[in-house]
Parts: C-alpha cells; structure tokens; sequence
C-alpha cells in the first residue's frame, strides 16, 4: 500500500483496534486479580505487585520502544509490541503459579508499555495539524471500548467459566497484528529521508535546554496520572468488594462505571480543538481529583455509582488529551525517544500506585484516606500543566 494511500478513518481504525486490545488486557486483569485472590488464596501485597508487574514491563516498553521508534520506524514497533503483549495474554492463561504469572506480565507489559505512545506518534504525525488533537483523542476513546469489553468478557467468562478462559480470548489481537503489517503505513514524517538517528544523541537532547521545560513538565503529569490510574483502576473491582459487594455485584458496578469512559473521550476530542490541550488537561484532570476524593468517601450505592461514573468519565478524557499533548512537545527526529522517556517514567508511578494500595489495604487503611491521596497526586499533576505547560492547539508538529 502506498505511504499516502489511506485514509485519516483508515488510519484511526487500524491503530485504534490495536489500542482497544490492549485496553481489553489492562482491563481484564483487574477483574482478574479479583478473581485469583479467591482462587489462589493472594494476600493484598500479592495482589498489589500483579498490577505492579504489569506496570514495570510497561515502563521498559516504553523506554525500548521509544527509542527504537525513531530508529527503525513507527509501524514495525507497533505491530511487534501488538504481538508481544498479546502471545504473553495468551500464556498467561496457562500458568498454575504466581511467580509465572508475574513473569509473562512483565512481557505483556513490555507490549503495551510500548503500543501505547508509538500508537499515538504514528497517528500524530499522519494528521493535518487542524485536526490533530481530535484525532488523536478519538483513538485513546478505543481505550473505554476495550474496557467495556474486559468488563463484558469477565462478567459473562470469569464467574462461569473462569479467568483461563478469558486471557486465552485476549491472546486474539496477535492474529490482527500479522493484518496490519500489510495493511498500515508508517509515518509520512518519518520515512522522509533524514540523517542517521543516535540513541544515546536522542536521550540528551530530549534534556537539552531546548526540551528541558517540556520534558519536566510530561514527567510530572505522566507520573501523576499513572500513578493515580492504575492505583485506582486496577483495584476498583476489589475496592467494591471491600466496601461490602460480591465479587459478581462489583464486576456489573464497574461495568456501567466503563460506560461512562467514551462521552468522556468524545467530549474532550470535542473541546480539545476548540479550546486548547492545557484546558481540558486542567479541567478533565481536577474533575478526576474531585470525583476521586468524593468516590473514596462515597457510603452510599447512589454515591458510589454517581462519583465512580464521574472518575472514569474525567479520568479517561484527560488520557485522550495527555496522549494528544505529549507528542507535540517534540521534533520528528525525538518524538518516539520523548514520548517514550515520558510514559516509562510514568510507568514508575504505575508499579507504585498498586503496591501502595495492597500495603495500605493490609495495614487496614481506610478507601477514604486512600482515594485522598490519589486526589494530591493528580493536583499536582494539574499544577505541572499549568504553570510549566504551553498551548500546542494547532501548531504544525516541528
């Protein structure tokens, strides 16, 4: 196919179905670890370092990835970390042990660790500027049709039929990624000819003073929200159970929280044109903070539905606007190497979230006060934007 010969639809719905399926593997492993704490007996800390596994691979994906990105081109990482994070699904259904476990979601991590910012790259650079933002949070909006398929898959597969079953339906993607290598092309920006990439060159410069605001003001953000993320997400279906549901009762909650995720993207590709990246960021991202605050709190089921739906509908907006954001920050010739720096050091704060919230948990740590301090993490991540962040509403990518 030729570099130019498909179309801006095309293009979001090749790279979107990839983003969807990973969406579905992050997912499910939170109803998932539901699941093998009642089947293999998991202690909270247990439970706290499968999501922090998980977030460890993601965090070497995105550094590997990113650099190899801008080396051998945006499409051929693509569809390898596609296959990797989905063969590891897949073998993943076959493990007996948690030390096996782990080990396969680190490599399912690697795999989506990487996807993700290439994804969002390869998409950036193949849209005109004037509708580049949009683009870009319409294919984070496949995210929620991946979780509301995890949510699908484990209400229906998990109790009936158990969690084996499930990964092993996660393990489909690695068929659609051979599709795609004859199907998607790369970057126009990056197959144009340009001088031998370094490495170790794209790294410095990434720090240089040029990037230096840049690159501190996406490290701050990233870890934020990742942190507060997979801190929040991964232990939502066990958070509903310890505030009194059965596990069946918190995997239908979390369902109709999911729901909620794509008028929270729509809305924010809808307002991400018109009135810049900094303010849905902002907006989105102190909306996330309060329903956080308000859910941790929440007593009642009507509290607890109202101000879970609010989380995930701010909470996913603001990942629609945080991947548009992030690649504009930087020059084709560092683009993959600073948006994957950026996500890996995010990453870290996706092995913390977890981990704090299993040893919280064990040390009999109420949601509340949980829930809060993901609350101070994302402000922070709020104040980054704001006073270290410029407007790229837009601007031609450099």
């Amino acid at each position: 196919m030729s570099q130019y010969a498909i179309s801006q639809r095309k293009l979001l719905g090749i790279a979107g179905l990839g983003w969807m399926f990973d969406a579905m593997d992050v997912g499910m492993l939170s109803f998932i670890i539901a699941a093998l704490q009642k089947e293999w007996g998991l202690t909270a800390q247990q439970m706290g370092w499968i999501g922090s596994m998980n977030s460890i691979g993601m965090a070497v994906g995105a550094l590997v990835f990113g650099l190899l990105a801008d080396k051998i081109g945006r499409k051929q990482v693509f569809i390898l970390t596609l296959l990797l994070f989905s063969l590891g699904s897949g073998l993943s259904a076959l493990t007996t042990t948690l030390a096996a476990f782990l080990v396969l979601r680190f490599i399912v991590g690697m795999g989506l660790g990487g996807e993700l910012p290439v994804a969002s790259t390869l998409v950036s650079e193949s849209v005109a500027a004037s509708e580049r933002g949009k683009v870009v949070v319409l294919l984070e909006s496949f995210w929620a049709l991946g979780w509301l398929l995890s949510a699908l898959i484990s209400y229906f597969i998990i109790p009936s039929y158990g969690w084996k079953l499930a990964l092993l339906l996660s393990a489909i993607p690695a068929l659609y990624a051979l599709y795609l290598r004859l199907n998607l092309p790369d970057s126009p920006r990056f197959t144009k000819p340009k001088a031998e990439s370094n490495v170790l060159a794209n790294v410095i410069k990434v720090w240089s003073s040029a990037y230096r605001r840049e690159t501190i003001m996406l490290w701050v953000l990233w870890f934020a929200v990742v942190f507060s993320y997979y801190g929040m997400f991964l232990w939502l279906p066990s958070v509903m159970v310890i505030k009194g549901f059965s596990l069946i009762q918190s995997f239908q909650y979390v369902l109709i929280m999911t729901l909620a995720q794509l008028p929270g993207y729509f809305s924010a590709a809808w307002l991400i044109e018109r009135l810049g990246r900094k303010f849905v960021l902002i907006v989105y991202l102190m909306g996330t903070a309060v329903s956080a605050y308000f859910f941790g709190n929440a007593e009642s089921h009507a509290f607890l539905m109202l101000f879970g739906i609010l989380l995930s509908f701010f909470n996913l907006g603001a990942w629609g606007a945080l991947y548009a954001y992030t690649p504009e920050q930087y020059p084709t010739s560092i683009r993959g190497t600073g948006a994957g720096m950026a996500a890996s050091f995010g990453r870290v704060g996706g092995i913390l979230g977890p981990l704090l919230v299993g040893y919280l948990v064990a040390q009999k740590v109420g949601v509340t006060t949980i829930f809060t301090i993901f609350c101070i993490s994302i402000f922070i991540g709020v104040l980054a934007v704001w006073i270290l962040g410029k407007e790229t509403k837009q601007q031609e990518l450099a």
